[in-house]
């Protein structure tokens, strides 16, 4: 098995940025998801319910974060420490900074409604939820775990079921299930099996936090901000435990360091 892609998405429900090399810190990859849009109220925005943050692409300069949109200019604003405010994220509190007013302004005339944009200046601050995880496992503002794993050869089967069940929909790319590694060589749904074990990438092991249970998300074209009914219809027939559609597999980092696309990946007990 090896390491096919690399992704992180440094805004939660933006734009992905693909890497060759990536280094892996304790609460995942190095810069993903640091950044969030919250309403006037601190509650966060994401393409659940606003699938336009697909067009937003975000990039790091000199460490800095920088916006970009069609037919827009572009925003640059700072990663540093600001005023602390409470935000709501799946209704848990989260303290973070807020960014320039200047990213605030940028954000609201792009999707036409009052945005704040706001950064976790400090990644300790936010625990892995309980049951798979350790006490000191912590994450940045993903949604439940460090990192998510995905497999080429499930996603070939997948898409081989929203054929047979005749949907014109497919065939789904990976990016719709915004993974931030993707391996191929593995077997189709293997990764079930990694559960309980351990992975190693490279030079850096991560212990699986359990399958992922998909949300509207997946549904989402990633390019264009269009809506369909695949994957979730076909992974409610195939993929449905108790109510719930899973696919890919989170992971926890056991050590910190670099991995690389053609990362040699390995299971081990």
């Amino acid at each position: 098995m090896r390491l096919a892609s690399i992704h992180t998405y440094p805004v939660k429900s933006f734009h992905r940025l693909d890497h060759d090399v990536a280094q892996v810190e304790p609460w995942g990859l190095a810069g993903d998801r640091r950044w969030l849009v919250t309403d006037d109220a601190g509650r966060m925005i994401t393409q659940r319910e606003e699938p336009r943050l697909t067009q937003l692409q975000p990039s790091y300069v000199d460490g800095d974060l920088v916006l970009t949109a069609t037919g827009r200019p572009e925003v640059r604003v700072a990663a540093e420490p600001g005023e602390l405010v409470e935000v709501s994220v799946f209704s848990a509190p989260v303290l973070v900074s807020r960014a320039d007013p200047a990213a605030d302004d940028w954000l609201s005339e792009a999707l036409d409604r009052k945005l704040h944009l706001v950064y976790l200046d400090d990644p300790t601050r936010r625990a892995v939820q309980p049951g798979t995880s350790r006490p000191e496992d912590r994450v940045t503002l993903a949604d439940e775990y460090p990192l998510l794993l995905t497999n080429t050869a499930s996603l070939d089967v997948l898409n081989d079921w929203i054929a047979e069940g005749g949907s014109d929909e497919g065939p789904l790319p990976m990016t719709r299930f915004r993974p931030n590694l993707v391996v191929t060589g593995a077997p189709a749904w293997a990764e079930d099996g990694w559960i309980g074990r351990r992975v190693r990438i490279g030079a850096v092991t991560f212990r699986p936090g359990g399958n992922c249970a998909r949300c509207v998300i997946p549904t989402t074209d990633q390019e264009t901000g269009e809506r369909g009914k695949e994957p979730s219809r076909t992974l409610a027939r195939y993929r449905n435990v108790n109510q719930r559609m899973f696919f890919g597999l989170h992971l926890i980092p056991d050590d910190t360091g670099a991995v690389r696309v053609g990362d040699e990946v390995t299971v081990i007990d």
